[in-house]
């Protein structure tokens, strides 16, 4: 279905709010400081559908450069399904990241939708819960993210992503109700993680580490941050099999998944090292 009042239109900052708002109902449980965070990655990456002066369907097309971009955000308000405006939307993200490969994370019951449109799939990205609390780690060389000079955290950084993103990394580890902490040894970085404040509890993302025990220092000493009696999250790439041991060795619960899924090459990630993606929104 098609009328002339629908007019697709690139979102301001403030309008970010709608998108995160819809995802929140869709029970992705958004961090609070996202939309700014997201926004500084592709000031002109969010699209708005609009049906007279109502929003109706939302779609993020982060361009991070000529080469690789992300799409999230791709939501139609329950009542306006299935009558075409999602296709629509859909269509200007794509168009947005023309000649781009283009990186998703497709939930359960889009997945077929999705690879009908050619995207393949990398892996399966599964969300697990625990609470915060316990034990700071006394034994690993744990520091402030922030006491890193920028150029380090950049560095170690670039093989964990398809492209440079440093203007949404520099938003990312310096977000507001954040801890940001790396793990060092003989003065070189060797992982670092982000935890967020989210609508419920927290959110651990990215991690990543060298080694499975770097890793599990750098899991404790976050979630050590929050309340115990708070939620932890941690997105994890099911195929990075350490990072399966970690969330087993802490009971922790499957809450929900997606589908890490490119329409081009798939890119080469140290996929061992990281034990918990940043975004399932924008990669």
């Amino acid at each position: 279905m098609k009328t002339n009042d629908y007019i697709i239109k690139t979102a301001p900052r403030q309008d970010l709010n709608i998108a995160i708002d819809w995802a929140l109902k869709e029970g992705w449980n958004p961090g609070l400081y996202d939309a700014d965070c997201y926004h500084s990655a592709d000031t002109n990456g969010f699209l708005i559908g609009w049906l007279g002066d109502e929003a109706i369907a939302t779609i993020s097309a982060v361009k991070y450069n000529n080469r690789f971009g992300f799409l999230g955000f791709y939501i139609v308000k329950p009542e306006y399904r299935g009558k075409g405006y999602g296709r629509q939307i859909w269509n200007a993200g794509m168009d947005t990241l023309k000649n781009c490969n283009i990186g998703l994370d497709g939930v359960v019951e889009q997945q077929e939708k999705y690879q009908q449109y050619g995207f393949r799939l990398a892996y399966r990205n599964i969300r697990y819960q625990d609470f915060g609390g316990g034990q700071y780690p006394k034994d690993a060389q744990i520091i402030k993210l922030a006491s890193v000079p920028f150029e380090a955290i950049e560095r170690y950084e670039l093989p964990y992503f398809p492209e440079q993103r440093s203007t949404f990394l520099n938003s990312w580890i310096s977000q507001p109700e954040s801890i940001a902490l790396g793990i060092q040894q003989d003065q070189q970085l060797l992982g670092y993680g982000v935890m967020r404040r989210c609508f419920s509890g927290y959110k651990i993302g990215p991690l990543f580490a060298d080694t499975p025990a770097l890793a599990e220092s750098l899991f404790l000493a976050l979630k050590s941050h929050a309340n115990d009696s708070e939620p932890v999250y941690l997105d994890i790439p099911e195929s990075n099999p350490e990072a399966l041991a970690l969330v087993k060795r802490f009971n922790m619960t499957v809450v929900f998944e997606t589908a890490r899924m490119y329409k081009d090459a798939i890119p080469d990630l140290p996929i061992n090292n990281i034990y918990g993606i940043t975004s399932f929104e924008i990669g």
